[in-house]
């Protein structure tokens, strides 16, 4: 199976912690040069100093940028690509916070989807033409098993999420002749900042600890437990290799089999 990713330079969104961190360090680890990115400087520095090094030509580097100004990335990236076209693509940025539908407000929706589906469109336009020209691309969306089935609790993140989620499809039509895929990646709950959010506002409206919170959880999981973010960066990892080349348009639950859906 061809994994190697050498020569190929990766954008990795939301690096500085959880999923997006561990995938940073999982497409170093197949040979790609990796630019982090997030709001967080200091921490982007600290992860970079310990990417892989696989082989000596191989460097990694970091962007300050905040997915929710649009115009401030766009022209961050923009100087990125015109230095190193990107071949790799990963978007990813924290979810709106929990909460029911019936109660947001309409600027919650604008937030989100501002941080969201926005950023991934201003990114993605960033890096097309240069993988256009080398033809070959890969865009990876990670984005919630909600896409799927709606999880109680997060209104706002559902319905953003389910948007991102119809983008990435209509765009991977677009961008198949070009040898450019797009895909999906589902993370089900995840040891990440972010659940540990779900978990102690699910613990605050109950009136339940968030340890009986987390139990109620993982008993949902065939697997008996949350995933760990590495898990689901190795399937950022292989979608952005070139064994996948004939995937795009998908949607791959992480989940430990907790959707029962098809």
């Amino acid at each position: 199976m061809q994994l190697d990713l050498s020569g190929r330079y990766a954008l990795v969104c939301g690096a500085s912690q959880g999923i997006g961190r561990a995938s940073a360090f999982e497409l170093a680890l197949l040979g790609a040069n990796v630019t982090a990115l997030a709001r967080r400087g200091e921490v982007l520095a600290e992860l970079v100093q310990g990417l892989p090094h696989i082989h000596a030509n191989q460097h990694h580097d970091f962007l300050v940028a905040d997915t929710g100004a649009t115009e401030a990335l766009r022209d961050r990236v923009a100087e990125l690509v015109a230095a190193n076209p990107v071949h790799i693509l990963v978007n990813n940025s924290g979810g709106p916070p929990p909460g029911n539908v019936a109660d947001a407000a309409s600027e919650d929706f604008l937030d989100a989807l501002r941080q969201h589906l926005l950023a991934s469109h201003v990114l993605a336009q960033a890096v097309i033409p240069g993988m256009r020209a080398a033809g070959w691309g890969r865009i990876i969306n990670i984005i919630s098993t909600s896409v799927k089935e709606p999880i109680p609790g997060i209104g706002v993140s559902n319905t953003t999420r389910g948007a991102v989620a119809s983008w990435a499809k209509t765009l991977a039509g677009e961008l198949a002749p070009f040898g450019i895929t797009v895909n999906n990646v589902l993370p089900g709950s995840t040891h990440t900042p972010r659940i540990e959010q779900i978990v102690s506002t699910r613990a605050r409206n109950s009136g339940r600890s968030e340890q009986e919170v987390q139990q109620a959880m993982t008993a949902e999981i065939p697997m008996g437990r949350f995933a760990d973010p590495s898990e689901t960066a190795a399937a950022v990892a292989f979608l952005a290799s070139p064994a996948a080349s004939y995937i795009t348009g998908v949607s791959l639950p992480v989940d430990g089999g907790r959707m029962r859906s098809l």
